[in-house]
C-alpha cells in the first residue's frame, strides 16, 4: 500500500510533467533522474512519463516531434521491464492517424521505429502493428 507521501511524491511528477512551460518536456527528462524516480516503479511511470504524454498535449505533440521521440525511447527502454506499462504508453500514439500531416507523420516513425526494435514485446508489437495497419 502507497503511503500518502508516495502519492504526494506521484501527484508532483505529475504536475511538473504537465506543465504548460516551454521547458517542460527538459523538465520530464531531468526529473527521470531523480531519486525517487525510476523506470521499474509502474506509479512513478505513469505519474511522470505517462502524464506529460496524456496530460500535456500542448508539449507532447509540439510540431517538432520531440514529445513523440520521447516517448519512443521511453516505451523501448520500458518494454523489456515492464511490458504491460510499455503497451499502456504507446498507446498514446495510437490515434496518430487523427492529427495534421506533420505530427502524423512524425507519429507513424515513432511508431514503425517501436515495431521494429529488437526484442519487443508481443503486447507492444501488437498494439504498434494494430496502430499502424489500422
Amino acid at each position: 500500500r502507497w503511503s500518502q507521501e508516495q502519492l504526494v511524491l506521484d501527484k508532483w511528477f505529475a504536475l511538473q510533467a504537465q506543465s504548460s512551460r516551454a521547458d517542460a518536456l527538459g523538465r520530464v527528462q531531468a526529473l527521470m533522474e531523480h531519486a525517487d524516480f525510476s523506470l521499474t516503479n509502474p506509479n512513478r511511470v505513469r505519474s511522470l512519463i505517462g502524464a506529460f504524454a496524456v496530460g500535456n498535449p500542448l508539449r507532447f505533440h509540439a510540431a517538432d516531434g520531440s514529445g513523440y521521440d520521447f516517448l519512443a525511447d521511453r516505451i523501448i527502454e520500458l518494454d523489456p521491464l515492464n511490458p504491460q506499462i510499455a503497451s499502456r504508453l504507446v498507446r498514446t500514439m495510437s490515434s496518430w492517424r487523427r492529427y495534421d500531416e506533420g505530427r502524423r507523420a512524425l507519429m507513424q516513425s515513432e511508431l514503425e521505429r517501436i515495431r521494429d526494435s529488437d526484442g519487443l514485446s508481443k503486447d507492444v508489437l501488437e498494439i504498434v502493428s494494430k496502430s499502424l495497419e489500422e
